[in-house]
């Protein structure tokens, strides 16, 4: 029998996941479990690159592992687990450092994104190395695949790169992680503007569907949504971005197709097409909910990420004893 591929992913514990975090990839998570090993790492130690409020981060943690329990994570199947309980990671973040160019974090979009007009001197270093610690995160565990969107493939190339960089120096040491790329849903667009993705950073809360929004919320996000000229509900994304957007959003929520959907609501116009879209997301994110707000006082959830830290850091210890081994690191003693 074929051994399963290795998968990590990450996720922010931010408080605020959105429906297209979770149709692009927290979806694809729980369907990833049936066919791989799968380590899915709640990556705090990349939250603080922004100041963050202690009590407030440590919430966070908690929210974030008790929706990636509700949506389907499974921790007997799969390793759950917070970043910060590995101590291997910052420590292999440091050595993929030494073997990093300026040049390479430098041309990273998320870097430049976020730096935006600010002058670069005042810009954190941990967000200039942020891809050097995702890279850590998944080569620490010799992941062969990575689940990514288009959006993050430059970061998983760093990785690939890193990788490659190292095993010509001193060996072959480790994969050279692959991308998994998730193509439907892994660019759900935001609601008020079709032409950039949904983003839990938007200036406006009309912007995205969090997966805890009331049903009142969700209803009026959708019923303020930005449309296109004319009354017609038809995918094409050049010249109805926002209809498309909202067609993709639909399609998902309801596993039907967009052709079937386009037939459903022709010559119905927009008013109808987003109230029904409004009640299928609801419809959507209530057994999600539900078992978020179970999970998130279940005094087991301490128990699952303790034990995922464990496995985890089981896996960790050995790749960093090889990697320290081929660098020539540590004490050594004379025989």
């Amino acid at each position: 029998m074929e051994r399963m591929k290795r998968v990590f992913s990450g996720i922010q514990p931010s408080g605020l996941v959105h429906l297209g975090n979770y149709l692009g990839a927290l979806r694809q998570w729980v369907l990833l479990q049936d066919q791989h090993e799968c380590l899915y790492c709640i990556v705090d130690l990349h939250a603080i690159t922004i100041p963050q409020k202690p009590k407030d981060l440590e919430l966070q943690i908690r929210q974030t592992a008790a929706l990636c329990l509700a949506i389907g994570i499974n921790p007997e199947r799969s390793i759950l687990f917070v970043q910060s309980d590995v101590s291997e990671h910052g420590e292999l973040a440091w050595i993929l450092s030494c073997h990093a160019y300026m040049g390479e974090l430098r041309r990273m979009t998320q870097f430049k994104d976020k730096s935006g007009s600010n002058q670069e001197e005042s810009i954190g270093a941990g967000l200039f190395n942020y891809p050097v610690l995702m890279a850590a995160d998944i080569l620490l565990y010799n992941a062969q695949a990575v689940p990514v969107g288009e959006d993050q493939r430059q970061h998983l190339e760093l990785s690939r790169d890193l990788s490659r960089r190292f095993n010509n120096l001193y060996g072959d040491v480790f994969y050279v992680p692959e991308p998994i790329i998730v193509k439907a849903g892994s660019r759900v667009m935001g609601l008020d503007d079709p032409l950039k993705k949904m983003s839990k950073s938007a200036s406006s809360q009309y912007n995205y569907i969090t997966l805890m929004d009331t049903p009142d919320q969700i209803r009026a996000k959708i019923k303020v949504a930005v449309t296109d000229s004319g009354r017609e509900i038809r995918y094409d994304e050049g010249q109805k971005p926002a209809i498309s957007n909202l067609l993709t959003i639909f399609s998902l929520v309801t596993n039907r197709q967009i052709a079937a959907l386009e037939r459903d609501y022709e010559g119905k116009g927009y008013g109808v097409f987003k109230k029904d879209l409004g009640e299928a997301v609801c419809e959507f994110v209530r057994p999600i909910q539900k078992e978020y707000a179970k999970r998130l006082d279940d005094p087991a959830l301490d128990s699952i990420l303790s034990q995922g830290a464990s496995k985890a850091s089981d896996l960790a210890r050995r790749q960093i004893k090889i990697v320290k081994q081929a660098l020539g690191l540590g004490f050594s003693p004379v025989h």
